[in-house]
Formats: structure tokens, sequence, C-alpha cells
């Protein structure tokens, strides 16, 4: 009797491990979220801007930035990187009714040391990125910062070519286009913001912008309002960075730049703006963990919120205007 009733508690005890065995490898093959809405099934947020997809794309200990989605809303691509690691492209895919998970894209295959800043073309055909040399290493070193792009295949990505225009004469980042294909970015060697009209699928010329200040600037679809980070310049006191925006006045030329606000900036840095191809959505990166021992912050995460928040000073701005 003893033997079998211990016989029994030894296949209580197995059934129960398979059953915690098989629990847990339904929770890590679901580790993807349920599609709720197109961002990966987050609640979209209002004028209170929220961290977006804490604990998947926004992870403490690192940074990350430059978010891009699809035009159709069913791919992610963003840039991430460790501590004194160079950034990495990562991406998820909408398949079924679940977001794959994050890997790591490695467009040029180990030509760059750094990939970062993918925006994905409004017709999901093609997408740009900045490849760099090493920016962990002696920063007056070139870092020979340059605009990349791949061209779509059926189920892939080509290899990565580098992008053939004037736009490459200078260390430059941060490229993203309008609805038209004009090219805006961030020329890092003058500090300064440019763009390069679409002529028939090329960019033989460049522009500067014509704006105040600010870089890491982002381009709205339709082009009436452009998006830049720059050090606040409200408060002589602060040294951290906030989102500004342009309007696009009548003549061409583009309004003074206009603080967001408390609604979106912080004490901390508010850095690397951009606009989903819905036009609903302002996604930026903040550095909200504690300051090293310089009082510099460490790392940021990914922060969503309403354009109507834009939309809002749009109309005051040109009410005013009046």
């Amino acid at each position: 009797m003893k033997n079998s009733y211990f016989i029994l508690l030894i296949l209580v005890f197995t059934l129960f491990l398979n059953a915690c065995n098989t629990k847990k490898q339904n929770s890590k093959d679901s580790d993807s979220p349920t599609i709720e809405s197109p961002y990966f099934g987050q609640k979209p947020p209002g004028l209170i801007p929220e961290i977006f997809a804490p604990g998947i794309i926004s992870v403490n200990g690192r940074y990350e930035s430059g978010i891009s989605f699809s035009p159709d809303l069913d791919e992610i691509y963003f840039s991430a990187s460790k501590k004194d690691e160079d950034p990495d492209i990562y991406f998820s895919k909408l398949e079924g009714k679940k977001w794959t998970r994050i890997k790591k894209a490695n467009f040029t295959k180990g030509k760059k040391d750094g990939e970062m800043d993918p925006f994905v073309s409004f017709s999901g055909k093609k997408i740009y990125f900045t490849g760099h040399n090493s920016f962990t290493e002696d920063h007056d070193v070139d870092a020979d910062s340059k605009i990349w792009y791949v061209n779509r295949f059926e189920n892939s990505w080509s290899n990565a070519i580098k992008l053939d225009s004037p736009i490459n004469d200078d260390e430059v980042l941060y490229s993203n286009q309008a609805k038209n294909g004009d090219i805006f970015y961030t020329n890092f060697s003058k500090r300064k913001m440019y763009y390069a009209p679409n002529k028939n699928n090329k960019y033989p010329e460049v522009h500067e912008v014509g704006i105040e200040f600010g870089v890491h600037g982002f381009i709205a679809p339709s082009q009436d309002f452009l998006v830049v980070n720059a050090q606040n310049r409200e408060d002589d006191k602060r040294k951290d960075s906030d989102i500004y925006v342009y309007f696009k006045e009548k003549d061409g030329t583009w309004s003074k730049p206009i603080n967001l606000g408390n609604e979106v900036n912080s004490n901390f840095a508010e850095t690397v703006p951009s606009i989903t191809p819905d036009g609903k959505y302002l996604f930026f990166s903040r550095y909200n963990e504690e300051d090293d021992e310089e009082g510099k912050s460490k790392f940021s995460n990914i922060y969503w919120v309403s354009t109507e928040i834009i939309h809002k000073l749009k109309t005051a701005y040109f009410k005013k205007e009046q």
C-alpha cells in the first residue's frame, strides 16, 4: 500500500511539473501581444504622453529612439543600444493577430558598426537608415555617418545600399520623407537641418531647411509642420532638450519655433521626434532614468502622444497671426 501511495505521489508530481512546463512554454511562445490596435497592441494616448510598449519596445537600461512604422502599420522599426555599445535597428511584424518577436535587422551585415534611425518610405518599398562607424571609440575619429537604404523583396530586404546623393557629402543622420518623397535630414557636420527635393526618385541637390535652430527634424507627411529637438530656449538655467514645432507659412517659409509645452516636454531631455504615417501620433525619446555621476541622463524610453497637441498649437498660431 505504501509503495502504491508513493508511486501515486510521484505521478501527481510529474503531471504537475509537466503542466508548469507547458504553461511556461505557452507563455514564452506568446511574448508578443495579441493585436488590440495597430500600434503593437497599445491603447492610443490622448494629450498626455505615455511610454510606448513598456518592457517590449521601451526597455529600462538601454537607449531607444528613432521609431518608424510601415504605411499599413503592420511593421515597426526602431533603434536601441546599451551603454558603451553602438546602436542597432530592431523590428517586428504583425503576422496573423500577433507581433513577431523583436529581432535585429543587421541591414549592412557588418559593413557598418552601427545602424540607427530607420524610416519606412510611404510606398513601403524602401527603408532608409543611418549607417556609421563606431561612436563608442574616439569621438574625434570620422564616424562616416551616412544615409543608406534597403529595397523590399517579397519576403525580405535587399543588401544595404549607400544613397548616391550630395546628402552624403557630409556627416549626416536621421533621414525621413514627406509623402511627395522629399528627404529631410540632419547635417551633423553643420549642425543644421537640410532637405533634398525628390527628382524622379533621385536626390541631386540639397538645401538648408531655413529654421532658427533644431536637429533630428521630422517632416509631417504633408509638410505643413516640422518637429525638431533642441536645448530648451525658454529657461537659461536648463540644459535639457525639448521638442519644438515649426509651421509652414503661406509664403513657404517656416514660422518661429514653438515649444510643445509642459504637456510633452519635461525636466528630462526629449529627443528624436517622429510622426506616424497616418499623422495621428507623435513619438519621441525621453531620458527618464537616473543621472550618472556627471549629471547626464543615461538611458531613454520611447513615448507617444496624440498629434492633436500640435494641431491645437497650429490653430492658435495662425489665429494669432490674423
